[in-house]
């Protein structure tokens, strides 16, 4: 299984909206970016996404799941979806600033590849994150 880390402005799709959407999830749209569309085209059902709260609140605050591997959403697009159901809140969310204050965390693609919306993460990333964020 690969972990990913996903963002999204709350104002536009907040980790509550996911949560709203229940189990049946919803897709994941707004990708321009031919790396963050790789990155999707490489996600398999069963893999664990981080959702991050961009421009506002900079943080990790949840777990999502992929329940739906990338597919086209608009013939001769080269754009895909993904979709995506939230599988728990983070207990105490992680700050793009804490993240950057931890040494082990130099190389994750939250500090170096920034603007990047859809990101591989380790699993020692992972699992530093989920540590920090009191799971």
């Amino acid at each position: 299984m690969a972990h990913w880390l996903i963002k999204s402005e709350p104002s536009v799709w907040s980790w509550d909206d996911q949560v709203k959407a229940g189990a049946k999830g919803t897709h994941w749209d707004g990708v321009k970016n031919h790396t963050a569309k790789l990155n999707l085209m490489a996600m398999k059902t069963g893999d664990q996404v981080f959702f991050y709260h961009s421009n506002e609140g900079l943080e990790v605050v949840g777990i999502v799941e992929v329940i739906k591997e990338a597919y086209n959403w608009l013939p001769g697009e080269p754009w895909v979806l993904v979709d995506f159901k939230a599988v728990k809140p983070l207990p105490k969310p992680v700050t793009l600033l804490a993240v950057k204050a931890e040494p082990k965390l130099a190389k994750m693609a939250l500090v170096t590849s920034f603007r990047l919306s859809v990101q591989p993460v380790t699993e020692d990333e992972w699992d530093i994150v989920c540590e920090m964020g009191g799971l």
